[in-house]
């Protein structure tokens, strides 16, 4: 053997002697440090490199791809829970559940009073200035205290985010998901303060019908067959209008557009360097709406005590 031939070694482990080069960057690599590729082996540098300069799959509203469903396995997760602590703490509901003006006056009648009434009448919800029952009503469902449908109710509900959330979310990317959801369940509270603000709701049922609207948004998009989706719908809409006599109607309408509405930018906008941007305002646009809706409506409540 010639003594002045060079021995190569790993460029990661000098004490490994090794003879193959990186087909990237033709450094020498070990058995531990090799990479397959196309052609050859790389090393894990390059591996990375080539991982970060490919182009990233990306759903058709421009979320990033994801076979699971997280974001409903977390929201089925959080109302799961809110139920339960429901059951140890039954004026959970009280507290947080989306009241507009849900206050009877001694004859009767609903009143919002800002200041302390002699006989002890005080306000609550949003026009005492609860804000934040505009969302957390949408993680609340009717106590066990409500009987059997105090328990169907979210089971019924879970069972549909779980049917529905698993189709849409795919479709549309983990963060145009959450926003849509959290903007329908918005969209269906301020409709009931809007229409009927004496009444106490709870339940993700606005939430559930903007994510059902989306569904159907997307199926026409991506031209899938509608036979499948219009039976769908038909349930759904049978179902908005059943709850016109058992449940609140509004809560389950303003989900519905809040929702169709925000799937129909996320859906329509075109591919470009602007989607997100436009897609973005668009949503601030809806959400300042809703919140602009929702001040006059308490304003004209709130002004002079008058009942409703």
């Amino acid at each position: 053997m010639d003594s002045d031939s060079t021995v190569t070694t790993c460029y990661r482990h000098p004490k490994v002697e090794c003879h193959v080069r990186c087909t990237r960057c033709e450094r020498y690599i070990c058995p531990d440090c090799m990479r397959e590729a196309a052609v050859g082996h790389q090393c894990p540098e390059c591996v990375k490199e080539g991982a970060r300069s490919m182009r990233q799959a990306r759903t058709l509203t421009g979320g990033r791809v994801s076979a699971v469903p997280v974001v409903t396995y977390v929201l089925i997760a959080v109302n799961v829970l809110v139920y339960l602590a429901e059951l140890l703490r039954p004026e959970i509901v009280d507290r947080f559940a989306m009241v507009g003006a849900g206050l009877l006056g001694p004859d009767g009648e609903h009143y919002v009073w800002l200041h302390p009434y002699p006989g002890g009448f005080t306000p609550e919800g949003v026009v005492d200035g609860e804000w934040y029952r505009l969302l957390t009503g949408a993680f609340l469902h009717l106590p066990p205290t409500g009987g059997t449908f105090g328990i169907l109710h979210i089971v019924m509900n879970m069972a549909v985010l779980w049917n529905l959330g698993r189709l849409v979310e795919p479709m549309l990317g983990r963060v145009h998901y959450l926003v849509l959801y959290l903007l329908s369940a918005l969209g269906g509270s301020v409709l009931v303060l809007l229409i009927a603000p004496e009444d106490a709701v709870v339940g993700a049922s606005g939430a559930i019908f903007g994510v059902g609207a989306a569904y159907y948004v997307m199926a026409r998009r991506v031209g899938a067959p509608m036979a499948q989706v219009n039976r769908f719908m038909a349930g759904l809409l049978l179902w908005l209008v059943i709850s016109a006599v058992v449940t609140s109607w509004e809560g389950h309408l303003g989900g519905l557009l809040a929702g169709g509405a925000v799937a129909l930018v996320f859906a329509y906008v075109p591919r470009g360097g602007r989607r997100v941007l436009i897609q973005a305002a668009a949503c601030t646009v809806l959400l300042a709406l809703l919140l602009v809706a929702a001040a006059v409506k308490v304003s004209g409540l709130t002004s002079g005590g008058a009942p409703l």
